[in-house]
């Protein structure tokens, strides 16, 4: 791979650093070959200028000294000497703890008191024995550990956490890693903020979803975790989140019956509640969709049995009826009460009555509306002009994302729609609760 894929890049800072090099390179590559190949000290990071095309090799990165902005100066450090984390059993963990898990300041590798150490920096001078950081230089089980200040306790372990967030398991929907950079290194956009992209990942509306910070997070089962970025020109880009190289773990036995939404069911149903045959995950005919099983490797898309994959309210497919998309399937309840029995009739859904006002957060509303509060034309939801965006009917099947009317398939507090003026992303409609006399 490239040279560059083990550093994290930073645009526009500088960091203060006692120890480093000067060298002339052409650029960022020749740069981290300097940084390789460093014998003056451990290179920890690199500092290259665009205009000067000076290589600076640091023996300090921001974990262990201060940074400060500087215009046209590339930060890159080795995201191993980034991670507060181990991997395994922790050989090449190279983190700055340096203490006991009971608290006891570790000793130095290479001093000799209190203790007279087997491991010192001499002897093993690729195992990373710096300063009194915790290390796993003879490949110990229970992970990293350091000689001890104490005089009566020779070495203890580290409690050096395992690096679970740094890695994705399925789709990343349940990454709460710290990533906030996007794969083209922009930095992410606070979700707590609407600038410069306006969006309706609100903290209060997606309470479980952990959007915290700028970090990187699949609140709406995209491919993978992603964010908004601080770029006004790129409203959304994916990040680069490894997958974990461990299997995901078992989250109970998989259903064969109707449990809540019917996401975890992996029964063999295969024909949709009017009778129509679901069309295959792994076949684009006679309907093109996004959910291709290899994508979605925890999703249970084999065959063409009726899964759940995107939180509808129960498992559906698409059908090989060319005039009928999806439908749902009639999957037999886990819990046979009264409600349950009820939900196995084959009664069809009706639609509501339409409607130009809106009940609660508006997610059922189905109305017709389609100008916004300041007055705005909607853009129609299977349009990428003016705006790109996700939010188009293949991923929402059950929103009803018809024309360009108002609708609210993310559970904003009212409904909306992207707008055709380019400048203006998207707006609330123009609509009033139903139950407006009610409120108090």
């Amino acid at each position: 791979g490239d040279i560059l894929d083990d550093y994290s890049r930073t645009d526009g800072v500088w960091v203060l650093t006692r120890n480093k090099q000067f060298y002339e390179t052409n650029n960022e590559k020749e740069c981290a070959a300097k940084c390789e190949a460093e014998r003056n000290f451990t290179c920890r990071a690199f500092l290259f200028t665009r205009k000067k095309l000076q290589c600076l090799t640091l023996a300090e990165n921001t974990k262990m000294t201060v940074a400060f902005t500087s215009t046209d100066t590339v930060l890159y450090e080795k995201i191993i000497y980034l991670m507060q984390c181990k991997r395994g059993i922790g050989t090449d963990y190279r983190g700055t703890e340096a203490k006991t898990q009971r608290g006891i300041p570790c000793q130095k590798w290479a001093e000799k008191t209190p203790h007279k150490p087997n491991y010192t920096p001499e002897k093993y001078p690729n195992a990373g024995l710096e300063e009194n950081y915790c290390r796993n230089p003879d490949a110990d089980g229970r992970g990293p550990w350091c000689y001890t200040t104490d005089p009566a306790t020779r070495f203890d372990y580290c409690a050096i956490p395992e690096c679970e967030d740094q890695c994705m398991q399925c789709n990343g929907e349940d990454y709460r890693g710290e990533v906030s950079r996007t794969e083209s290194g922009l930095e992410c956009q606070h979700w707590d903020v609407q600038e410069p992209h306006m969006h309706g990942f609100i903290l209060k509306h997606y309470p479980e979803k952990d959007l915290k910070m700028n970090y990187c997070r699949n609140p709406d089962g995209e491919l993978r975790p992603w964010c908004f970025t601080t770029n006004p020109n790129k409203r959304w880009e994916y990040c680069n989140i490894p997958r974990c190289t461990t299997p995901p773990p078992v989250s109970g036995l998989d259903s064969q019956c109707l449990s809540g939404k019917g996401e975890d069911y992996r029964g063999r149903i295969a024909i949709t509640e009017s009778g129509n045959a679901c069309q295959h995950w792994s076949t684009q005919f006679p309907h093109k969709h996004g959910w291709i099983p290899d994508r979605y490797p925890c999703k249970g898309l084999e065959e063409n049995y009726c899964r759940n994959p995107d939180g509808e309210k129960k498992p559906w497919c698409y059908t090989t009826n060319s005039n009928i998309r999806w439908e749902y399937c009639t999957i037999p309840p886990c819990d046979r009460t009264e409600q349950g029995i009820a939900g196995m009739n084959n009664v069809p859904v009706q639609a509501p009555p339409t409607e130009e006002c809106y009940r609660g957060k508006g997610q059922s509303y189905r109305g017709t509306a389609s100008v916004t509060a300041s007055g705005k034309k909607c853009q129609a939801w299977s349009s990428m002009f003016p705006h790109r965006h996700l939010k188009t009917p293949d991923r929402f099947p059950d929103a009803d994302l018809r024309d360009n009317f108002c609708r609210n398939p993310d559970g904003d507090s009212s409904p909306w729609c992207f707008t055709t003026d380019p400048n203006t992303i998207w707006e609330y409609c123009n609509l009033k609760r139903c139950d407006d006399h009610t409120q108090q």
